[in-house]
């Protein structure tokens, strides 16, 4: 039986089924293992992980620990709740956006390899030219937020580190614009968001990319990489104070865990706590070469499970009702037996978004693709629910291809 437990009641002779955080977090080689030291307790517990799940059929119990599934329901249940605060509309659909979100996806990418080579050379950031590129961005969140994070959604292994500062940027523009940030702050966060890991620059590809977990060595090089992306854009002309906070700040933790400053609480700017959440929430959404990338609704209700501790609780909550309780992109099955792809959140109730079906469960086979608003009732377009998200691998079908559909 797997079960939750708080790290503080750990002991020696207990197997530990997940150690409950994001993978560059933990001192350990895997994330499971049966605890033979009190050493190994004290990694855990100084590596700032509160939460670790047990296997209690491999190791020693705790009496009155929730399972899992006791754990799971209880978290569905405050999710729920967080469903039906109103969300800003799209001012334009998505089949009208993904063109040009396509392009400045390119286009963006492009940059931030050009400013990461840069970076490695030594030579200035020019802030000009990226600036340029968070305007188009900001523009296309403004008109339909779903189409650019659905796209970004998507990434190799190989572009990873350069798609990664694109999602990064484009998801606080659009934290940003939920929580009514004005127009400048948007802009600054967003320019903080695309240079943030600048820093990696500095970082040998034998680690940046390799296939396994880090040595504590290895580990020490990464975790300079925030003050070495500060230092090289402190040279750029045109810098500003928030992207250099963002930069410098995006690993700190609320609870005092992070680097490089052990900062914590509101010791960390709001625009640091936001862009903390949204880096993780795009890195363990994201397959790399040493870690399978999760489903983007699962991904959330981990962020939200860390936020006693890690985040900001309501920025959590915030950007949870930012993106979707079931994101632009999530391929999720419907009470009926179809598969479809989200493609626009309800504006007050975030459990009904406007799905494109594609797929019939109960019949194994592909049908006409339709939209279906989930908001609406039977014979109004609607009268079907969501039973879960599904993953495209136990398919085998391809969710981006009907995130628009043909006039």
């Amino acid at each position: 039986m797997l079960k939750n437990i708080d790290a503080s009641q750990l002991k020696v002779g207990m197997y530990i089924h997940n150690l409950s955080c994001d993978w560059m977090t933990h001192p350990f080689v895997r994330n499971r293992l049966l605890l033979k030291t009190e050493e190994e307790i004290r990694k855990i517990v100084d590596a700032g992980i509160h939460d670790v799940v047990i296997d209690c059929s491999r190791g020693l119990d705790v009496d009155h620990a929730p399972t899992v599934e006791e754990t799971r329901i209880r978290t569905e249940a405050e999710i729920v709740g967080l469903a039906e605060k109103p969300v800003l509309p799209a001012r334009t659909t998505m089949a009208e956006e993904l063109k040009r979100a396509t392009l400045i996806r390119h286009q963006a990418a492009g940059l931030v390899r050009t400013v990461m080579q840069d970076a490695r050379l030594g030579k200035a950031i020019e802030i000009d030219r990226v600036g340029s590129v968070v305007e188009d961005i900001t523009a296309s969140i403004l008109r339909n937020p779903g189409a650019l994070l659905g796209l970004l959604r998507i990434k190799t292994k190989d572009d990873y580190t350069f798609l990664h500062s694109v999602s990064v940027c484009t998801l606080l523009v659009a934290f940003c614009r939920a929580r009514g940030l004005d127009a400048t702050t948007t802009y600054q966060a967003g320019l903080g968001g695309l240079v943030h890991d600048t820093g990696k620059a500095l970082v040998p590809d034998e680690i940046l990319n390799k296939p396994g977990r880090l040595t504590e060595e290895e580990f020490a090089i990464i975790r300079k990489h925030p003050q070495d992306g500060y230092d090289i854009l402190k040279q750029s002309q045109g810098i500003g104070p928030i992207p250099l906070d963002i930069t410098l700040h995006h690993h700190e933790r609320y609870d005092g865990s992070g680097y490089p400053g052990r900062q914590a609480g509101e010791g960390i700017s709001q625009l640091a706590q936001m862009a903390a959440i949204v880096d993780v929430y795009d890195a363990i959404t994201a397959d790399r070469c040493y870690h399978k990338g999760m489903a983007a609704a699962d991904a959330l209700r981990k962020l939200y499970e860390w936020s006693k501790f890690h985040f900001n609780p309501q920025f959590v909550q915030e950007f949870m009702r930012c993106v979707g309780i079931y994101p632009v992109g999530t391929m999720v099955l419907l009470e009926s037996g179809r598969l479809g792809v989200v493609v626009e959140a309800h504006e007050t109730n975030l459990l009904a978004p406007k799905v494109n079906v594609f797929f019939h469960t109960k019949r194994d086979s592909y049908i006409k693709p339709e939209t279906v608003d989930l908001s609406r009732g039977l014979g109004f377009g609607g009268g079907d629910k969501i039973v879960r998200h599904e993953s495209p691998e136990k398919w085998q079908v391809d969710p981006a291809r009907f995130m628009a559909l043909a006039a």
